[in-house]
C-alpha cells in the first residue's frame, strides 16, 4: 500500500495555514510542476502536479479540510476500520455532506455477497463520479434593530468557488480532449477482492488513477489548473423580510459552490444577528421600552409622546394617579410576524422620576400639598392568600 502523503507537507504550509497562504503555495507549486514547464522531465512533473492539485482540492475546501484534519483523509470510504476490521481496509465511517450521508454503499456490499454465495440478482450501483451537489456556504450578517423591523435589501460579499470561464468547468485546456480513465473505465471506482471473516469479498474503492472522477485530463486549463473552478469574491443581494428575529436564517438557493458532474449548486445560509437598541427591546413580535414621567404627570395625568422604532412619536394619554411601573399598550406598533403578517404591540412602562433638587417655590408648594394629605400612605394588608 502506498504511503499516505501529508497534504500540508505537499504544499509546504503549516496546519494553521490561512486560505490565502494555501492559495499562494498552490499557485507557486502549480507553476513549478506544470508539465508544459518541464519538457525534459514531463512524467515526474505531471505526477507532482497531480499531487499538488489533490492536496489543494482538499485543503481549500473547509468541509474536506476538517475531515482530513480529524481522520487523515477527505474520502469517507477511507474512514476508521483499518486492516483488522471486518471489512479490511474499508472503514464504516459516515460523514454528513451537502448531499446527505456518505460512506459505505451498502448495496455494493450486499450485492457482492450475492456474488459470493450465488444469489446475485440485478442491482444498481451508485457511481462515485455521479452528479453531486455543490458545497453549501454560511454567512453571518449583522442587522440593525430598525432594519429588522422594516425589512431591507442588503448587499454582501462572499468568497466562493465559481465555474472557470476559460475552460467552462471542464478543467482541461481549450481544444484538448478529456479521456476516460483506463483503470476504472470511467466509473470512478475499482473493485478489489479482500479476505474477510465471511470469506472472499469484492469491495469497491475510489480509483487512485483519476481520484474518483472517471476522467483523465492530459493538458490542464492554465486558469484553474485542472480544478474546473476558480476562487472569486461575489457580490450578492439578499432581501431581509420585515420581522426577522435574531438568529434566524435565510437560504439563498443555488448560490453556493458549483456542483460536480452536472450536480446542482450548493446554497448559502445567511444567519442574521440583530444589534441591541438603545431604547427598545424585543420579545417575540412585541416591543418594550421604559418611559420616564414626572411626579405631576403621574398625579394629574398627561398626554405623552411615545417614541416609535421607525422614527416619530405616538401620542398616548395616561390617567390621573398613574403609578410607577404601570404598563400601557399601543396596538399594532410591534414587529410584523413573518408568516401571518400580523403585527405585535408596543408596550411601554412608565417610570416616575422623583426630582432630586427643588426651587424654593416648588418646595413651599409641596409642603402645602403635604399638609392636605397623609404624610405616609397606609401600609396595605395582605390577604390570607397573599
Amino acid at each position: 500500500m502506498a504511503e499516505k502523503k501529508d497534504y500540508y507537507e505537499v504544499l509546504g504550509v503549516s496546519k494553521n495555514a490561512t486560505d490565502d497562504e494555501l492559495k499562494k503555495a498552490y499557485r507557486r507549486l502549480a507553476k513549478k510542476y506544470h508539465p508544459d514547464a518541464n519538457p525534459d522531465n514531463k512524467k515526474e512533473a505531471e505526477a507532482k502536479f497531480k499531487e499538488v492539485n489533490e492536496a489543494y482540492e482538499v485543503l481549500s475546501n473547509s468541509q474536506k479540510r476538517k475531515m482530513y484534519d480529524q481522520f487523515g483523509t477527505a474520502d469517507p470510504s477511507q474512514g476508521f476500520g483499518g486492516a483488522g476490521g471486518p471489512f479490511g481496509g474499508q472503514g464504516g465511517y459516515y460523514s454528513y455532506t451537502t448531499s446527505g450521508f456518505d460512506g459505505f454503499d451498502m448495496g455494493d456490499i450486499f450485492g457482492d455477497l450475492g456474488d459470493i454465495f450465488g444469489f446475485g440478482g440485478n442491482r444498481t450501483s451508485r457511481k462515485k463520479n455521479g452528479p453531486a451537489k455543490g458545497t453549501d456556504l454560511r454567512y453571518n450578517m449583522d442587522l440593525s434593530f430598525e432594519d429588522a423591523y422594516t425589512g431591507v435589501t442588503r448587499e454582501f460579499t462572499i468568497t466562493r468557488d465559481e465555474k472557470c470561464d476559460t475552460c467552462g468547468g471542464s478543467g482541461a485546456k481549450l481544444g484538448t480532449k478529456i479521456e476516460t480513465c483506463s483503470m476504472c473505465g470511467g466509473k470512478g471506482t475499482v473493485t478489489q477482492m479482500q479476505t474477510t471473516l465471511l470469506g472472499q469479498m469484492r469491495v469497491q474503492t475510489t480509483c487512485s488513477n483519476c481520484h474518483g472522477t472517471g476522467k483523465i485530463i492530459k493538458e490542464v486549463c492554465s486558469n484553474c489548473y485542472g480544478k474546473g473552478t476558480v476562487r472569486k469574491q461575489a457580490k450578492l443581494n439578499v432581501k431581509i423580510p420585515a420581522g426577522i428575529d435574531d438568529g434566524q436564517t435565510i437560504v439563498l438557493r443555488g448560490e453556493g459552490e458549483p456542483g460536480k458532474n452536472g450536480g446542482e449548486n450548493g446554497d448559502i445560509y445567511i444567519t442574521v444577528h440583530i444589534k441591541k437598541h438603545s431604547i427598545f427591546t424585543r420579545q417575540g413580535d412585541n416591543i418594550y421600552c421604559d418611559i420616564p414621567i414626572t411626579f405631576t404627570q403621574a398625579t394629574l395625568g398627561a398626554e405623552l409622546e411615545i417614541p416609535l422604532v421607525i422614527g416619530g412619536t405616538e401620542k398616548y394619554k395616561i390617567p390621573e394617579g398613574t403609578q410607577s411601573g404601570t404598563k400601557f399598550t399601543i396596538r399594532d406598533k410591534g414587529f410584523t410576524h413573518i408568516n401571518s403578517g400580523s403585527k405585535g404591540n408596543l408596550i411601554f412602562t412608565v417610570q416616575v422620576q422623583v426630582p432630586k433638587r427643588l426651587t424654593k417655590e416648588q418646595r413651599e408648594l409641596l409642603v402645602e400639598l403635604a399638609k392636605t394629605m397623609n404624610e405616609q400612605p397606609p401600609v396595605k394588608k395582605r390577604g390570607i392568600f397573599g
